[in-house]
Formats: C-alpha cells, sequence, structure tokens
C-alpha cells in the first residue's frame, strides 16, 4: 500500500535478521539476574519501527539512563485525577530524535517537579493474591515488585501474552470480578499501552515493568467492548505460536491490499459510524467521563460496527494490512478532524493521543501470537473509536483539508539567511525550508511541552513509511469514506505544520497557559 517498499530489507539480510539480533538484545537484557532495568536503548524489534535521528551519543544516552533510572521511584500517577507520570515517554522520544543530554536532563527537570514518590504498598502481590487488588493505585508498588520478577525469567513477549493477551488474564470460571487485563491495558486513555511500547520497541525491561504495574492499577472502563467472546476462537497450536515469534507479518510499508469484496476497511467502519444517528445524542462531559459515557450509552451501536471490521487471522499478511488501516484511521481522526476551512486548528489533546499511541503496534504486536495480534488489533481500534465519538465525533472533509495551501508549513519564528547561490533560488521559500521536517524537529526538541515531540515523532515517522504515496489508490477509494481517494502521504506533514501553527504562538506569549492543548471537543451542541 505504501510506495516505499520492501527492497531495503536485502540491505540488511531481511527482517528475521533485525529481529534475530535485537531478540539476542532482549534477550540478554530480560533473562537471568536482572541488575539493570534500563540498560541502553537497543534495536527495535522491527525496522519500521521509527528510525533513531542523528545527534544520539553516549553523553544523552547517559543522560537518558540516569533520568528513566531515577524516575522509577515515582508513582504512576502524580495527582488524585489519575493524571499519568509519562515523564518516560518524553525522554524517549527526545533521545530518538537526536536530543543531547542537556535537553534531557533539562526536561526531566521540568516535568520530574510535579510527580508524586512511590510508596510502600499494604501487602506485597503474588501469583495466589495477583487479581484481589487490581485496579487499586496502593498496590502500583507491589505489582512493581511482582512484574520485576517476572522479567527475571521470561522473554518480555512472553510476559505481555501471560498477563494481558492470554485469556486466563482476563477471563476466568469463577464468576467473581474478572481480571480483564486488556482492558486495564487500553484504559486511562491508553497510557499503560504506551509505556508497555516504549518497552518492547527500546528493549527496555523497567518500561515494560512499569507499564505492566500501570495496568494492573487502572479500571476496567470497557467491559461490554472487549467481551470474552474475543477469546472464542480455534486455540492456537504449538507450531503457530512459535511460528508467529518469527517476523514474516510485519512489513508496514510493503503491504497489499485485501481485496476489496473481502475487507471491510477501518475508513469504511468511522463512515458507518459519522452517518449512523445512534451517536449524534453523545454530549459533553467532563474529562474523566468521556469513555465511560460512550461505554455504557453506545456499546450495542459500536459493538455492531466495530464487528464488521474484518480480520482474516489466516493470512500471514493481514496484521501489516490492519496496522496500517489503524495508523490512518487515527491520523486522520486527529488531523482532518481538527481542520475546518478558514478556522483555527483543533489540536485535540485525546485525539492526539490516538496517533502516539499508534506508533506502538508494530513493536508490541511484532512477537505476539497471531490471536493475540487479532485480539489486541480490535481491542485497541475499539478503544480508539470510542475517544473518536466521545469528543463529538468530528467530520472529514477530506477534500478540503487536501486543497488547503498546508503541505509545505513554514516554520515558526524568524527565517534564516538564505545562501546566495541557494536552490532553486534564493528567492524561494525552500531556500531558507528545505524539508520542513528537519524544521518542525528542532523546534519539538527545545519546546517545553511533553506532548508535542511525542506526537511529532510518530507523525515524522508515518510521512518516513507514507510519504510518497499518491491519492487514488484503490485500497483507499474503494472504502465507504468519502473523499478517501484523495488522501494522499502528505497527510502527516500536513498535521504536523497545522499542530505547530496553532501551539507555538501561544507558547511564545505564555507557556504555562499553552502547554494545554485545546479541550474544547467537537460538540454539536
Amino acid at each position: 500500500m505504501s510506495n516505499s517498499g520492501s527492497e531495503g530489507w536485502q540491505d540488511c539480510g531481511g527482517f528475521e535478521k533485525v529481529v534475530e539480533k535485537y531478540s539476542s538484545v532482549t534477550d540478554k537484557a530480560t533473562r537471568g539476574c536482572i541488575k539493570d532495568l534500563f540498560p541502553a536503548p537497543s534495536l527495535p524489534p522491527s525496522r519500521l519501527c521509527p528510525t533513531h535521528w542523528p545527534g544520539i551519543s553516549h553523553e544523552s544516552t547517559q543522560a537518558l539512563r540516569t533520568s528513566l533510572k531515577d524516575n522509577h521511584k515515582f508513582h504512576v500517577f502524580f495527582d488524585p485525577r489519575g493524571f499519568h507520570n509519562h515523564v518516560t515517554h518524553y525522554l524517549l522520544a527526545l533521545w530518538a530524535m537526536g536530543a543531547d543530554a542537556e535537553i534531557i536532563n533539562a526536561a526531566y527537570k521540568h516535568e520530574s517537579a510535579m510527580q508524586k514518590l512511590d510508596y510502600e504498598s499494604p501487602e506485597a502481590i503474588t501469583a495466589e493474591n495477583f487479581r484481589d487488588h487490581l485496579g487499586d493505585e496502593k498496590y502500583y508498588n507491589a505489582y512493581l515488585k511482582f512484574f520485576t520478577e517476572a522479567v527475571r525469567d521470561k522473554d518480555l513477549w512472553e510476559i505481555l501474552e501471560e498477563y494481558v493477551f492470554d485469556e486466563k488474564a482476563n477471563f476466568d470460571e469463577s464468576g467473581e470480578k474478572q481480571p480483564e487485563m486488556l482492558n486495564r491495558f487500553l484504559d486511562g486513555l491508553l497510557h499503560p499501552m504506551i509505556h508497555v511500547g516504549y518497552g518492547c520497541e527500546f528493549g527496555l525491561p523497567g518500561m515494560i515493568v512499569e507499564g505492566l504495574a500501570s495496568t494492573a492499577v487502572h479500571k476496567a472502563s470497557a467491559s461490554p467492548l472487549i467481551p470474552r467472546s474475543l477469546w472464542a476462537s480455534t486455540p492456537v497450536s504449538a507450531l503457530e505460536s512459535l511460528t508467529s515469534r518469527l517476523p514474516s507479518a510485519l512489513s508496514l510499508a510493503s503491504s497489499t491490499p485485501a481485496s476489496a469484496a473481502k475487507n471491510v476497511h477501518a475508513f469504511t467502519i468511522l463512515a458507518r459510524i459519522l452517518k449512523d444517528p445512534e451517536f449524534d445524542a453523545v454530549s459533553q462531559r467532563h474529562d474523566i467521563s468521556i469513555f465511560t459515557n460512550v461505554v455504557e450509552t453506545h456499546n450495542e451501536a459500536l459493538n455492531k460496527h466495530v464487528n464488521a471490521w474484518t480480520y482474516n487471522r489466516s493470512d500471514p499478511k493481514e496484521v501489516e494490512r490492519k496496522i496500517e488501516e489503524l495508523v490512518w484511521a487515527n491520523a486522520i481522526i486527529y488531523g482532518i478532524g481538527g481542520w475546518t476551512k478558514g478556522g483555527d486548528f483543533n489540536t485535540d489533546f485525546f485525539q492526539m493521543h490516538l496517533v502516539t499511541s499508534s506508533l506502538f503496534l508494530t513493536s508490541i504486536a511484532a512477537k505476539l501470537k497471531p490471536a493475540s495480534q487479532e485480539i489486541f488489533l480490535r481491542s485497541y481500534f475499539v478503544s480508539s473509536l470510542v475517544w473518536w465519538i466521545g469528543r463529538g465525533r468530528p467530520a472529514f472533509d477530506i477534500a478540503g483539508f487536501f486543497a488547503d495551501d498546508t503541505a509545505f508549513p513554514d516554520p515558526h519564528g524568524p527565517f534564516p539567511t538564505p545562501h546566495a547561490k541557494s536552490l532553486p533560488s534564493p528567492a524561494s521559500p525552500k531556500a531558507t525550508t528545505p524539508n520542513p521536517w528537519l524544521a518542525i524537529i528542532q523546534q519539538t526538541l527545545v519546546i517545553p511541552d511533553d506532548h508535542l515531540p511525542k506526537l511529532q515523532r510518530a507523525l515524522a515517522h508515518y510521512g518516513s513509511l507514507y510519504g510518497a504515496r499518491a491519492a487514488c489508490q484503490p485500497d483507499f477509494a474503494d472504502t465507504e469514506l468519502p473523499g478517501a481517494e484523495k488522501l494522499d502521504g502528505t497527510l502527516f506533514i500536513r498535521t504536523a505544520g497545522l499542530t505547530n501553527r496553532r501551539l507555538l504562538p501561544g507558547k511564545d506569549l505564555n507557556l504555562e497557559a499553552a502547554g494545554f492543548w485545546d479541550r474544547k471537543g467537537f460538540y454539536k451542541a
């Protein structure tokens, strides 16, 4: 589907070699006696995870590791409202985009000041009482210790299978309150998943430990949407489980569309929900009840639509196609959903997280069993849809978005003096901004906003993967989403530029007030 083809795999011996090398690093880090939960970041589980930008150094890596280790002393929530400590997400995004040690240290100092120290839990968590304290933040420290022991003996993805994706981690026959760990994994605006995603991408056992402890103390808020029936399929054979851990199924950029007659695309689900009057009644709610309101009042209608999304587990390339669908769908929800002709771009705080979280679909799914891959992607998709609907279900003026002059955004602030012999000419805007991504990332590294680097890193990665995509491709055009044929690879640079244009001028005037993204939503009344 993307024009950035698979030929590049030949240069490094294929995807299998990349994952084999990564796995050897990960196994050394996670097996045996762990002395360091936060080693230097390693290769990701897929070459199609984000690339590390130039600028990384020994000093920046040491600054990162020092901060990650120090942050381990803090609780996952820093206030009674359940606001998340995601300092580590910020630091890893900065490091991966080439920020130097001084910037990383300053960012940690800025964000760590508001964090809350962790504290001893009332009792230890064991295999016997593991389920007794799920959803109780007082037991974060105990779950942290439990998962620290778990990573001593098992591979990271073995732990994810056992404690998140296995049916036993979610449902049992007791008839009592169910553990629902996948539900918790996707709770809290997807923060537990994001935390674990960083661990998978960078090979950091400490991030897996913290992310799973965070999962354990989150609520199970989407029970009607992540039902036991998701697991009601043919058990995965031992051979399938083994072969699934080979990387045959994750090469996003070389994906081939399934037949339009057989495949129901994520865009089609968006289109059907947009037309469904059932969701017109969704009203504005306080931040903490946006998600639960939709789950409680619209779960039947939402299940009807999301269950129509097809997934052919027998096709080893299906996971790559479906991840790509979700990446584009969530980028459209935030980028095109936030755009109106002649109006200010709506940098919706909640829908922004749909983009940043989608960055980790590849790294988490890379070595899961095929059944777990499907369960994960289905559950993630429905969680994303809840947030879109809960924010007012903005429509998508795709034609207007791509007709607007936003494909080559100017950087915010003063322009450098062009070279006298600049190409194509000194008078051209390209003489001062030949690649708008470079200006965007440069500004992103130093603006003290812990969400901006994460968003721009995701959009830049998608621009690299899908930037060469032309409009009028049949896999998009044949969906039910009006205007989908006009989608092209400039979606990501346009969205990145619109985000900076909206946020940065305000930060010049009042940094703290502008530090919070748009929260007004898209409500009709």
